[in-house]
């Protein structure tokens, strides 16, 4: 999938018509998924195709909860938000397999 792609599927889902916020939370979402991908990395890897569509989950999480960044409770008319943490919650995070590799 195509940052293109990335983008219009995320205008679509938030109603955000930036395509320049939308990149800034797409890099945000892209830099705490890799850090989960590749625990031991050094920055230079590559993200991997296949959370593709992760990637704008996370991206589309952290756009919502633009305003409320490090809410830990909330409660107003019968709804209450709480979040477990700055970033990406860990429904998310745990859908990751983190690579591994073997030092011969």
């Amino acid at each position: 999938m195509t940052d293109e792609q990335k983008i219009t599927m995320l205008k679509s889902l938030t109603g955000e018509t930036s395509s320049e916020i939308i990149s800034v939370y797409l890099a945000l979402a892209k830099s705490e998924l890799l850090n989960k991908i590749y625990p031991f990395g050094d920055g230079t890897e590559e993200f991997p195709a296949k959370y593709d569509a992760l990637h704008v989950q996370a991206a589309e999480y952290l756009l919502n909860k633009r305003g409320a960044e490090g809410e830990i409770q909330h409660s107003e008319n019968g709804l209450t938000r709480s979040y477990e943490s700055g970033g990406l919650p860990k429904a998310i995070l745990q859908q990751i397999v983190p690579f591994c590799g073997v030092i011969s």
